[in-house]
């Protein structure tokens, strides 16, 4: 494979997978964690009511950003075939750019705020680029030892 293509693909990938993760999440949440009278597609009525919802109404969206953005940038570092950190930086980065954009369309708690900018891309990323160069040597160290 070209290897531009395929560093295209890590980040188009990463992301999308990443994306599909955080909205199964946020979903799952919606159904845990039902707004009542609250049409959740509607982003005005979410907007009015975000500040009125309680602790429990913030942990499926900080697991869908987090562990959708972890999925991504794991998911981008192991289809890179070098630089396997820069590539999952990369799709956290473009999380972070989203996560920024949500909290400012439905602005929540202040600390909600905070935690998920602060701790749910960047070092999710970042364990994400870990775990796909951790994989990367394990596979190449099975590959040196059965020959």
């Amino acid at each position: 494979m070209y290897p531009v293509i395929r560093k295209i693909l890590a980040i188009v990938v990463g992301w999308f997978s990443g994306s599909i993760i955080n909205l199964g999440l946020i979903q799952l949440g919606h159904i845990i964690f039902p707004i009542k009278n609250v049409d959740t597609s509607d982003m005005d009525a979410l907007a009015q009511v975000m500040p009125t919802l309680t602790g429990e109404y913030f942990i499926f969206p900080f697991l869908a950003h987090a562990l959708g953005t972890l999925a991504g940038a794991l998911i981008a570092g192991i289809i890179a075939e070098n630089r396997k950190m820069t590539f999952a930086m990369i799709v956290g980065a473009l999380f972070l750019l989203g996560g920024i954009m949500v909290n400012y369309i439905l602005p929540g708690p202040t600390w909600f705020t905070a935690l998920d900018i602060i701790v749910a891309y960047i070092p999710m990323a970042w364990l994400g680029g870990k775990m796909a160069i951790k994989l990367a040597e394990k596979i190449k160290w099975k590959k040196n030892n059965t020959n």
